[in-house]
């Protein structure tokens, strides 16, 4: 039900597959069964307040134990310098374990490629796309950088370009690298990996469950492929290397999307037989998110959620409403998105953030202005609605405008 793939993003229209399905079966007089060990915010509460009805699990399949969760302190261990490639002591020693008595490991690392920084140690300069505004990702086996949104490639440059210094590092951890760490300092043992680099080919992904499966891989690295749900009952233990980049992406349901991934993923361990572990590796032991993930405790973070949500009138508390321009030309989009939100206001006032920058403000040669509209869940909503699109429509007359492109996205995620 959390799955955010439900979410059509390109082309329009932009649905959830979930919403569809709940409208479509009321139409007909039907019930929808949503399932998830971690539910939405928005489903949380409208089985909370008795919109949904609410059926709670609160035993494992075969009465297994939750996974014991343990938390590597990144800070400390480089401090101590205990770090080998990114890796603690304690997590290389629990793998070592784990595959001394035959059981298997899944690693966890929601970038693909060897590194996601080029750079330079001098100047901090960083090696990013020319068509995009984003950081290129550096992958081993061909020797390119690549960006990751309009899958430019480039040759990797070993002089910086800013001060012309030849001390360029690769920086960061990705599954390439990790399964090349893990092949090093664990030469016997089988390593398979899972990302969109790999799983590329018509049935690789799966031969490649199914060889983890029969027990012909003994370590699995991969992307968030490996949270979908999977069921394997040899699995004894699940890392994660690099907490920090998940935790705090900066959106508002940044908590949710971590809290979800990194439950899925923890689920993983220890399903059938025995109790797993779960190590996580993270330079901020005390966040929340890992505190309630560690308790299990699942009813205590979606409350204090909510909590949050209707602090700062998120949803479920309003909905939301995403608008972004794009041009080729950066002062004419942000001259048009400037336009169009002073119309917007006019009705809207405080309810319109923006417009502003989006984090990633330029893909594939054109440069984005977003602005995101908080709106009340009464019966004005649909006014509103009206409002917005009569707005749009009436910009698009401006000729100096015409070129501007314009998404908008009601309840995005």
């Amino acid at each position: 039900e959390h799955e955010n793939s439900y979410k059509q993003q390109q082309p329009s229209p932009r649905y959830n597959g979930r919403d569809v399905a709940i409208v479509l079966a009321h139409s007909f007089g039907a019930k929808t069964l949503l399932g998830s060990a971690t539910p939405s915010i928005e489903s949380f509460s409208n089985a909370k307040n008795n919109k949904y009805g609410y059926i709670e699990l609160k035993e494992r399949y075969s009465n297994t134990g939750f996974p014991e969760i343990v938390t590597v302190d990144l800070k400390e261990e480089r401090k101590h310098k205990r770090l080998k490639e990114e890796f603690s002591e304690l997590l290389l020693e629990e793998i070592g374990k784990v595959l001394e008595r035959k059981k298997q490991i899944i690693i966890f690392q929601n970038r693909r490629g060897y590194t996601p920084l080029w750079m330079c140690n001098d100047c901090s300069w960083t090696a990013q796309c020319n068509h995009c505004n984003v950081n290129l990702t550096y992958h081993k086996k061909t020797h390119q950088l690549i960006c990751h949104y309009c899958n430019t490639h480039y040759v990797p440059e070993s002089r910086c370009r800013a001060c012309g210094s030849n001390n360029v590092r690769m920086l960061g951890l990705g599954t390439e690298k990790i399964e090349e760490t893990l092949e090093l300092f664990f030469p016997n043992a089988k390593t398979g990996r899972m990302d969109l680099d790999t799983m590329r080919s018509k049935n690789a992904y799966r031969k490649i469950i199914d060889d983890f499966e029969n027990g012909h891989i003994d370590i699995l690295i991969g992307t968030q492929m490996v949270t979908k749900g999977l069921d394997f009952s040899n699995v004894s233990l699940v890392a994660i290397p690099s907490a920090d980049s998940i935790l705090h992406y900066p959106e508002f349901r940044a908590h949710e999307k971590a809290f979800q991934m990194f439950t899925q993923v923890t689920g993983r361990a220890g399903r059938k037989h025995e109790a797993g572990k779960v190590i996580i590796q993270t330079n901020d032991v005390k966040h929340p998110v890992l505190e309630f993930i560690k308790a299990h405790d699942f009813e205590h973070f979606y409350t204090r959620e909510l909590i949050e949500r209707k602090k700062f009138f998120y949803p479920p508390y309003s909905r939301l409403i995403y608008i972004e321009l794009s041009h080729v030309h950066e002062q004419t989009v942000e001259q048009a998105s400037q336009e169009l939100a002073q119309t917007l206001k006019t009705k809207l006032q405080k309810r319109l953030l923006g417009p502003e920058k989006p984090l990633i403000n330029k893909i594939n040669n054109k440069f984005l202005m977003c602005m995101t509209i908080k709106l009340e869940k009464t019966n004005s909503f649909n006014d509103m609605k009206h409002f917005i699109a009569q707005s749009i429509d009436d910009f698009r007359m401006f000729s100096h405008f015409k070129a501007v492109r314009i998404i908008v996205d009601v309840d995005p995620l």
